[in-house]
């Protein structure tokens, strides 16, 4: 597939198999009140079961710079996506592989948000603003505002979350079409549990969409 996809909020093993080849797994870590949060130790032990061809990614939220520095020298992970403030105190090599999570409201806006600079972070994630919780609440962010965000920065590597599903995550791309896609309550069978039915339809969705605009 040429869309990355990443499958988020993992808590089981089993399913990591699931994940496609140049996508990513991700895990929650350390998020109070998530249904799909691990100790490190636990994100940790799963990172050894994700393919080879994909990557491991932490989702955490107003993380420490002593977890960031843990997360990729203990835990392993490839990159740390980011709900909140990034801390400050950081390497080079860190801030590169930290993915920062725009929020962006439901609605269309009157002013785009401001991404940061690509040499800083060559990827962003774009996910619904407002929730609780970020991650996993299924509330979808406005499709036109990230569409203008992916027009107006050719040749970066957004990844668009929330509210995707195996039914309009073909729409989603159309639509916005971002460089990735990523999803967590779309593939589950209840809050935290994923079903490996539904992830390997969101990927045949991708597929699908793919084929019709080779």
């Amino acid at each position: 597939m040429r869309t990355f996809v990443k499958f988020c909020g993992i808590t089981d093993p089993e399913v990591l198999a699931e994940v496609p080849a140049g996508g990513a797994a991700g895990f929650v870590v350390d998020v109070a009140g998530s249904p799909r949060t691990l100790a490190p130790e636990a994100a940790a032990r799963m990172i050894d079961r994700v393919p080879s061809e994909a990557e491991a990614w932490a989702v955490v939220v107003r993380p420490s710079a002593e977890l960031i520095h843990r997360l990729f020298d203990e835990v392993g992970v490839d990159r740390v996506q980011v709900y909140g403030e990034i801390p400050p105190g950081l390497e080079f090599l860190e801030i590169h592989h930290i993915v920062p999570s725009l929020a962006i409201p439901p609605t269309p806006v009157a002013e785009l948000p401001t991404v940061p600079p690509a040499e800083d972070h060559p990827r962003i994630h774009l996910d619904a603003a407002g929730q609780p919780l970020p991650g996993g609440s299924g509330v979808r962010p406005d499709w036109s505002t990230c569409a203008q965000l992916v027009d107006r920065d050719p040749g970066r590597k957004f990844v668009l979350a929330g509210g995707l599903t195996p039914e309009n995550v073909g729409d989603a791309l159309s639509t916005v079409r971002p460089w990735g896609v990523d999803v967590s309550s779309g593939i589950e069978s209840a809050p935290g549990r994923k079903d490996p039915e539904r992830m390997r339809a969101f990927v045949r969705a991708v597929e699908t969409f793919e084929h019709g605009h080779a």
